[in-house]
Formats: C-alpha cells, sequence, structure tokens
C-alpha cells in the first residue's frame, strides 16, 4: 500500500505510482535514486516547499511596483561634479586617461556649472591646475592664482545655485607634488602645512567658497581651519574633510588631469588600504574639529568603510568615485565589455546604498540627465 507524507508525496521505499522498490531509476536494496528522476518527483519538490505563500518577485513585476519598493534612490542633488580648470588654456583640453573629461578653460567652466545648475546637479569641486610651481604652492593662496580666479568667476556665474567647493590641498601647486610643505630633508612637515592651508581657506573664502575641502590628510587640519574661518568672521563657510582617504592606485587619472609633479608616494599622510577600523578614528577626529561633512576616498572599492562611517557619523557622508573607478568603467564599455549607462548608475547607487549621502562624480551631469529621463 502506498504510504503518503503530508504533502501527498510517496514516501522513501514505498511502493507507489513509479512501481516497486526495484523499479527503474532505483535500487532494490536501498531505494536509493541511481541517475533516473522518478516521475513527478520535481513537481512534488516544488507543491512541498509551498512558494506560493512567500514570493518576493511580486515586487519586482513590473517597473512600477519596483519603484514603489526601491530602498536606495538616486536624485540629481546628491550628485557633486568635480572640475579641473588649467591656467592659460584658449580651448578646453582633454584628459587622456579620462574619456569625456577635460582641463576647462575660464570661459568653458562657466558654461560647465551653468549646465550643472540646470541640470540640478547639487554641486561642484574644482581643481586648479597652474602654470607655475613652486615649493611651497604660491599659486594656492595668490588672488590671482587659477583656483580662486577660476572660484570667483562660478561664483559669479551661479551665484548659490549650486554649492561651490574648493580643494584645499597644496599638491597641484608645489613642484615636488606632495600634499604639504617638506622639510630639508623631503619629509612633509605636517604642521608647517597647516599654515598654509589656514592661509588657503581664507583665499578660497575670499574668492567665493561655499565649502573649502581638505584633502591633504595632515593632522589637525580641519581645527586649524575652522578656526582660522572662524575667526575670520567667515562662519558661513563650511568644512568637507576628507576624513578617510586612502593611498590608493585608483587615483592614477586623476594625475594626469592635474599634471602632478609627484615623485613617490603619498603613503606617509594618506591611509593604509588594509585599515578599516582606522577610518572610524580619522572621522571622529575631524568631527570634533568642526567638520560639516566626511569624505571616503575612492567609493567603490572602499564601500565596507563607508558603511561604517554612514553608521557612526553625525554629520552627512560624502564619497568621491575617484578617477580610475571611472576610467575602468569607460575602458570597459568602450569594449562593449560593459552597457555604459546601467554601469555607471548601477556603481553609482552601490555608493549611496553603502550610506553616502552625496557622491563626487565625473558623470554627474549625464546621470542627472538620466534621472530626469526616467521621472517623465
Amino acid at each position: 500500500m502506498t504510504s503518503l507524507d503530508d504533502h501527498g508525496g510517496s514516501t522513501p521505499g514505498s511502493t507507489g505510482a513509479a512501481g516497486t522498490s526495484g523499479a527503474a531509476g532505483t535500487s532494490g536494496t536501498t531505494g536509493t535514486t541511481t541517475g533516473t528522476v522518478p516521475a513527478g518527483a520535481a513537481e512534488a519538490a516544488v507543491a512541498a516547499s509551498r512558494p506560493g505563500r512567500v514570493r518576493p518577485r511580486r515586487l519586482r513585476a513590473t517597473a512600477a511596483m519596483r519603484r514603489s519598493v526601491s530602498q536606495t534612490r538616486l536624485h540629481p542633488a546628491e550628485l557633486v561634479l568635480p572640475l579641473f580648470v588649467k591656467e592659460g588654456l584658449a580651448e578646453p583640453q582633454p584628459i587622456a586617461s579620462m574619456p569625456g573629461v577635460v582641463q576647462h578653460t575660464r570661459d568653458s567652466l562657466r558654461r560647465a556649472v551653468v549646465e550643472a545648475a540646470a541640470a540640478g546637479v547639487g554641486g561642484v569641486n574644482l581643481f586648479g591646475v597652474p602654470l607655475a610651481r613652486d615649493a611651497v604652492g604660491s599659486g594656492a593662496t595668490d588672488p590671482d592664482g587659477i583656483l580662486n580666479v577660476a572660484l570667483a568667476d562660478v561664483r559669479a556665474e551661479v551665484g548659490d545655485a549650486l554649492v561651490i567647493q574648493a580643494d584645499l590641498c597644496l599638491d597641484e601647486f608645489t613642484d615636488h607634488g606632495h600634499c604639504g610643505v617638506l622639510t630639508a630633508d623631503g619629509v612633509v612637515d605636517n604642521d608647517a602645512t597647516l599654515v598654509r592651508y589656514a592661509e588657503m581657506a581664507l583665499a578660497q573664502a575670499d574668492a567665493g567658497a561655499h565649502m573649502v575641502a581638505p584633502s591633504g590628510m595632515m593632522d589637525g587640519q580641519v581645527g586649524v581651519i575652522r578656526d582660522v574661518l572662524d575667526s575670520a568672521g567667515r562662519t558661513d563657510v563650511a568644512v568637507l574633510a576628507y576624513a578617510a582617504k586612502y593611498a590608493s592606485v585608483l587615483y592614477g587619472p586623476f594625475r594626469d588631469a592635474v599634471e602632478s609633479t609627484l615623485d613617490g608616494d603619498r603613503r606617509t599622510y594618506q591611509m593604509d588600504p588594509g585599515n578599516r577600523r582606522e577610518a572610524l578614528h580619522e572621522v571622529a577626529l575631524d568631527i570634533a574639529e568642526g567638520a560639516d561633512v566626511v569624505m571616503v576616498k575612492p567609493a567603490g572599492a572602499y564601500l565596507d568603510v563607508l558603511a561604517d562611517v554612514a553608521a557612526a557619523s553625525t554629520v552627512p557622508v560624502a564619497a568621491y568615485q575617484v578617477s580610475g573607478e571611472y576610467a575602468m568603467v569607460e575602458a570597459a564599455a568602450a569594449q562593449g565589455w560593459l552597457d555604459r549607462r546601467r554601469a555607471i548608475t548601477e556603481s553609482v547607487l552601490g555608493i549611496r546604498r553603502a550610506g553616502a549621502d552625496q557622491v563626487l562624480t565625473y558623470w554627474a551631469v549625464e546621470l542627472a540627465h538620466w534621472l530626469r529621463e526616467e521621472w517623465r
């Protein structure tokens, strides 16, 4: 007689529709399968699992349904566009290792920020590329230096329509390419560098920056910058701290963009890529010193760090999708190995999902246009 389990299937070793023990596909002595699935076994297994009770796929059935339950969304206001402006250019200069990105002239920079504002992008982050450099980065604090005049140009062009962020670092302005002043034996002098950073902060505030972004990873940089701005009555200028900036290989194309003169590396001040807990220590220090926003850089390869920081931070968290991340996607897409639009969107979505409130990305304007298309 056939013995049935609770779901109506035959129990192992029993007789049933497939025949007695020893029928095709089973062993006559053990009742185990030898290679052929008994008729109806797959259907019986599905019935036994009862998938109809909980079906997550119901919430993925249509685009409208997927949108209605999406846990992470992208918005143009969360995006910040990094921009490079070079002194003395007559025409925008393409950057070979970053297809689609250019060194701007002052005029093309004005057009670029107007486009960014029209697209609804949240802000721009400016980097200057000077013609002359020296040991202390004099061009960084010169009111007529390329970064400061570019900040003034942008503020005059778009006013408060965008958050105008200024990279506060000496590496683009020094002849040795380091982020600070060097001692006689070639070591970056932390405290002497802080003096220069304080001077840069005042120059950038005077030029029109809404937010200064110290990226040099000097100890105490946020506190010194906050104090000098407050003492000068510039309590209105915010500080975006590059709090967890790693010594990453992914900055390579960026160094082409700023025509870096660096010989060596920055491992004595940027973080070791193997360190995760240290990021929380750095972030806590910067918040205590007065940072308004903290940043993790790079973004894509450090999503674990970003998630940690986002969970612990009491201030907004930014993440920088750096030049190497950009270049890899563009190279793969050019070969036809990736769907470019989907790869860009997914990569930024992943950064937001990990906890970033603000994403610096070279695709900011293009992505903003795509997002607006999807809303129509």
